[in-house]
């Protein structure tokens, strides 16, 4: 039963560059089924601002055969021992809608998550480079109502140029992520996800896009002064 992680670590911009150019190595680590490393961007942020893009944020999505694996990466690796600094989640998988290159998608569930349980949702898509502008005018929209969420304790996005573009949500439940992609919840214009959704599915922005829903299992370090991030997940501190 493989174990996937997420990532987030602040740095200088040097050392985030470096640490773009080291992924390649990343693939040769023991127990890793696959990763993804990306750049830090603030959600709903306006398009030409120093906001949108962090280069000194990294954030990496990561799929392990074992946890074990995770802490050898963590503590020998160089770029685990950066990521060490910064904070993780270690979580099981539960549900994917769509498909994505390179990881291990298991068939079935593997942990079962109820409506009043704290949920962490992963997207990861692949942009058709020409179809960018109907994205972001779509895409901003429904960024800035995860973002702006009461059920939210922490969101943003990551990207990788020139065309992977990811998104990380916590949710206080399962029940208010579900309303939010429905456009069911109590907010400002709530359709403005599913509107989204419904315009991708017109049309696809992406060659390949993927959403991944997960069962927290422990959370570790902190992330800009913050800790213990996900509700009722054990916090604990890397050894």
């Amino acid at each position: 039963m493989s174990v996937f992680t997420f990532h987030l670590a602040e740095t200088s911009w040097i050392k985030g560059f470096q640490a773009l150019v080291l992924m390649r190595s990343i693939g040769q680590v023991e127990g890793l089924v696959h990763a993804e490393q990306m750049t830090g961007m603030t959600l709903g942020a306006p398009l030409i601002s120093s906001k949108r893009i962090l280069p000194n944020q990294i954030a990496v999505f990561a799929q392990w055969e074992n946890e074990a694996a995770i802490d050898h990466f963590l503590k020998n690796h160089s770029l685990g021992k950066t990521l060490a600094t910064g904070w993780h989640c270690r979580l099981r998988y539960v549900r994917q809608w769509g498909s994505m290159d390179a990881f291990s998608i298991p068939d079935q569930a593997e942990a079962e998550v109820a409506d009043a349980d704290p949920v962490v949702a992963v997207t990861l898509a692949r942009m058709k480079l020409f179809h960018v502008p109907r994205f972001l005018h779509w895409g901003r929209p429904a960024e800035k109502i995860v973002r702006d969420h009461p059920g939210i304790t922490l969101a943003l996005a990551a990207i990788r140029f020139p065309r992977t573009v990811s998104t990380f949500s916590v949710w206080k439940t399962q029940e208010e992520m579900i309303k939010m992609v429905h456009g069911h919840s109590q907010v400002p214009k709530p359709k403005r996800h599913s509107d989204a959704m419904k315009e991708r599915d017109r049309k696809d922005f992406h060659f390949h896009f993927t959403t991944l829903r997960f069962k927290p299992l422990a959370e570790y370090g902190s992330w800009q002064g913050r800790s213990q991030i996900i509700p009722n997940c054990p916090y604990r501190k890397l050894t």
